[in-house]
Parts: C-alpha cells; structure tokens; sequence
C-alpha cells in the first residue's frame, strides 16, 4: 500500500499562499475551529460536529492536517479500539488567525448579504 502523499504546492510563491494551503478551504479551518473549542474529540463527535461533511472528505482533510502537524491523533490499545484528534501547538497558533477572519466577517458578511451563519455555533471569535 502506497503512502499517503500531501498535496502541497512545490510553487508556492508568498507565506499567504503557504498558510492558505495548511488552514485555508471549506474544511480545514472548521475542522481547526471544532478541535480548539472542544481539546479532543473521537472521529465520530469530529463528524457530528461538522454537520455535512463526509466521511471522506473528513478522513482526507485529517490526513492532511496530520502531514502539516496541525492535528494529532492519538490512539489507545482498548477493547473497542479509541481514538481521539487534538491540536498540536502549532494547530492551537492558527485559531487567533482563524478569530480574527471571523471577527472580521461578523462585520462584512452581514453587510454584503442578509445570510445567517447557523453552522457557525461553536466559535468564539469575539475573545
């Protein structure tokens, strides 16, 4: 079985594109959000907490943030086997980056549209 291989852009020209690719997309920094705000989850609360995602996508962004050393997975020899996702410290840097985007959409988004967020329930951007 072939290793998992990142993704990651050998071109990338600026930090900005470099942070986009580790935190950037639909799923990365939500995943990122759900772990900061609730320290470990199992696979199966992680999915829950991300309302539509599938199981793929969620199994290949974790793999992804793994690689990056964003997220950590640890594993426990138990009867059923138990596994938990946690941030690392480098993962745990990138949520004021991710508060302050939120901060900043909370006062433009509602401007440029009459949207409601109601995924967004477990963000505490206004820290």
């Amino acid at each position: 079985m072939a290793k998992y291989k990142k993704k990651l852009d050998d071109d990338i020209r600026c930090p900005l594109e470099y942070g986009l690719a580790i935190f950037g997309g639909k799923w990365k920094s939500r995943i990122i959000c759900v772990l900061s705000a609730n320290e470990k989850l199992r696979y199966s609360e992680l999915r829950k907490e991300m309302y539509n995602i599938t199981d793929a996508v969620l199994s290949a962004t974790l793999k992804d943030l793994m690689e990056d050393k964003i997220v950590d997975r640890k594993s426990y020899d138990e009867i059923p086997p138990r596994v938990e996702y946690s941030l690392t410290q480098k993962g745990n840097s990138i949520v004021p980056i991710l508060q302050s985007i939120c901060q900043w959409s909370d006062i433009f988004y509602k401007e440029d549209g009459e949207n409601e967020m109601v995924q967004c329930q477990k963000c505490d951007h206004r820290r």
